[in-house]
């Protein structure tokens, strides 16, 4: 196994953001975006973020939130320059939905929808079914990962407090998380920015494969929220399902220090590895 270290920029010195603003909508990415197959292409995590982000800030409507993004991965998302786009598909007051569009030398690499909806009335009751997320551990050994992976970069710019399973061993897991680094340099993350940047890493945390052994992709990220979570430490447990002759689905449950707060869907290709 492969412990963690802090990733790095080009100058050797220690890497401060996911991405840094280019102006225009554009965005150059950093190591820190790097994830675990090569330190070429990016993780979905900082990806999903970035789209995010970019959803949140077209054309606000006061009262109204994010409730649902759905990422797709068109291919590989290279660690370089960026530009992201947003518009309104269906426009409306209460329920509008979203598009954003990830670029790399205007050829489409990622996109993603939203439905932006009026947040529900205060005297709404709240209701959840799901368990009290387990406590946040004061301290865990430095994460290890599977000896082939590239940890010098996403792995390394989240902090991990894993409770149950390891990345890279079989799952399920439970792990608690945050980010060392804000996703755009200058700003603050926003609650769903967390949630996001954090939740592609589900198929990891919840794997019930060797990684080291199969070729595993996951082709879309969908993250549903009930409502915004709160803090910079937020809580997945994932578990990852696989049919011979079918595919596999990950799915997780997300939580903060008041409870539950929502769910994580990936499907997942699965294969031989090259060679």
């Amino acid at each position: 196994m492969t412990t963690l270290e802090c990733c790095s920029n080009s100058e050797g010195g220690p890497v401060e953001e996911f991405y840094r603003p280019l102006g225009d909508g554009s965005f150059a990415a950093t190591p820190a975006t790097a994830g675990p197959w090569s330190p070429d292409a990016q993780h979905a995590g900082p990806v999903a973020g970035l789209l995010g982000r970019a959803l949140e800030r077209h054309e606000p409507v006061p009262g109204t939130r994010v409730a649902r993004v759905t990422v797709e991965i068109l291919g590989p998302v290279p660690v370089a320059e960026l530009a992201v786009t947003a518009r309104v598909v269906r426009p409306g007051r209460r329920v509008a939905l979203l598009e954003a569009v990830m670029t790399h030398a205007g050829r489409p690499v990622a996109r993603a929808t939203a439905w932006r909806i009026l947040a529900a009335p205060e005297r709404l009751p709240a209701f959840s079914h799901a368990p009290a997320p387990p406590p946040l551990p004061e301290s865990t050994p430095p994460l290890e990962t599977w000896p082939e992976a590239h940890a010098d970069g996403y792995l390394a710019a989240m902090e991990w407090r894993v409770v149950e399973g390891a990345l890279g061993r079989p799952g399920p897991g439970v792990t608690w998380a945050r980010a060392r680094v804000p996703l755009v340099s200058g700003e603050a993350d926003t609650p769903l920015v967390r949630a996001l940047v954090l939740a592609d890493s589900a198929s990891g945390v919840g794997s019930q494969l060797d990684l080291s052994k199969w070729l595993i992709i996951n082709t879309d990220l969908t993250v549903a929220l009930h409502r915004d979570p709160v803090g910079e430490w937020l809580c997945m447990g994932a578990a990852v399902h696989t049919s011979p002759r079918g595919s596999a689905l990950c799915e997780a449950a997300l939580a903060d220090r008041s409870g539950d707060f929502g769910r994580v869907l990936q499907t997942l290709l699965v294969d031989e590895p090259p060679g």
